[in-house]
């Protein structure tokens, strides 16, 4: 399988192009998706493949726009997400029950974020769980407690993120000068020669439903491999992560010392091994899963 017959995303200067073309692709009622599945899961049907995934076309690039603001081009986001797509396609067994879009929604996150980890260097920046975290979640973070200034940011939100998130300060500070780049705008216009804005573009009223269904399955799925995963911890560590990482309010370092009677070091230590165990049980799950959906019934 492979993007031929596609249409062409020939850097930025071509996105909005791109963009209004996949909008003539028509979007498949449940039936249709079905018998192009079957037939392409039966007979390597390339036509059918090649309308499975111009239907979600439109479905990658929203995921897609979800990813700006890390300085790596649009087009380039969009590109890897629709890799993400045709290997979904690939996979898909129609006679499971569940959508396309459910199944994609996956696939397409899995390449946008490891192309962006890619792109990032993260052999450069740190490769700890915690660093990871730290490089996806420094805006909402940075947001939760309104440090909406430019450039680097006062001591004290230093301080507080760096604690939420269990890395340096000085981490802190590096990523946040790494993620500084100018953000695209969802205001700004498809075209010069246009008074339609990106936003405009993105709201898709047909894939609204569709969207919240393959969301709230996924949130569903992630709770099950995490219920499952948090076995595996022990008591203490089981009870740092909730502290730390599950609650809409982490505990501090400094709390969870004074609780445990060690060090604010030695409670960072247990938060990255105890997330380091939860990932590795959490991607082990993950893997039987799919093999097992993936497998002949």
């Amino acid at each position: 399988m492979s993007a031929r017959g596609l249409p062409s995303l020939a850097g930025e200067g071509g996105l909005s192009r791109y963009l209004t073309e996949i909008r003539k692709f028509p979007l498949l009622d449940p039936q249709e998706e079905y018998m192009l599945a079957k037939r392409w899961k039966e007979h390597e049907d390339p036509d059918a493949a090649r309308k499975l995934i111009t239907s979600h076309l439109r479905l990658v690039a929203k995921i897609a726009m979800g990813y700006r603001g890390y300085g790596l081009p649009v087009s380039e986001i969009v590109a890897e997400g629709n890799v993400g797509l045709m290997q979904a396609v690939k996979r898909f067994e129609p006679d499971k029950g569940f959508r396309l879009a459910t199944y994609a929604m996956w696939w397409i996150r899995a390449a946008i974020q490891e192309y962006i980890l890619r792109s990032w260097s993260l052999v450069k920046m740190g490769t700890t769980a915690a660093q990871k975290k730290l490089f996806f979640n420094l805006r909402k973070a940075k947001n939760k407690i309104e440090a909406i200034e430019e450039g680097d940011m006062t001591p004290e939100h230093v301080a507080t993120i760096a604690d939420q998130l269990g890395v340096s300060q000085e981490e802190v500070v590096n990523m946040n000068r790494r993620l500084s780049g100018p953000d695209a705008s969802l205001n700004a216009p498809l075209r010069s020669d246009s008074e339609s804005e990106w936003q405009d573009w993105l709201a898709d009223d047909t894939m609204d439903q569709e969207t919240r269904l393959a969301e709230r399955e996924e949130l569903g799925e992630r709770h099950e491999l995490l219920t499952g995963a948090l076995g595996e911890l022990t008591e203490r560590e089981r009870e740092i992560i909730q502290a730390r990482r599950l609650q809409d309010e982490p505990a501090t370092l400094e709390e969870l010392s004074q609780k445990y009677g060690v060090s604010r070091e030695r409670v960072r230590q247990i938060e990255v091994k105890a997330f380091e165990k939860l990932q590795t049980q959490m991607k082990r799950a993950l893997v039987e899963k799919r093999s097992h959906a993936l497998s002949p019934a």
